[in-house]
């Protein structure tokens, strides 16, 4: 069952990140996947975390305002 869930990471930066850009390089892969893995774990709500990011969900921080109501 662990497994699902890190498929589901890749199949998302695969179609979020790396096919959006010209990766020529290694630098590039690096940039492109560090500025989406900041975008996914810190400013990216997810629906079955309530609304959470996934740094939010870790930290045990409750959901929002705005969607606690």
């Amino acid at each position: 069952m662990d497994n699902v869930f890190i498929e589901r990471l890749w199949r998302s930066l695969k179609h979020e990140a790396a096919h959006l850009h010209d990766l020529a390089d290694g630098l590039d892969v690096h940039r492109v996947i560090g500025a989406w893995l900041a975008f996914h774990n810190d400013c990216r709500p997810h629906s079955a975390l309530c609304e959470r990011t996934p740094r939010m969900a870790y930290e045990g921080l409750p959901m929002p305002l705005a969607k606690a109501a």
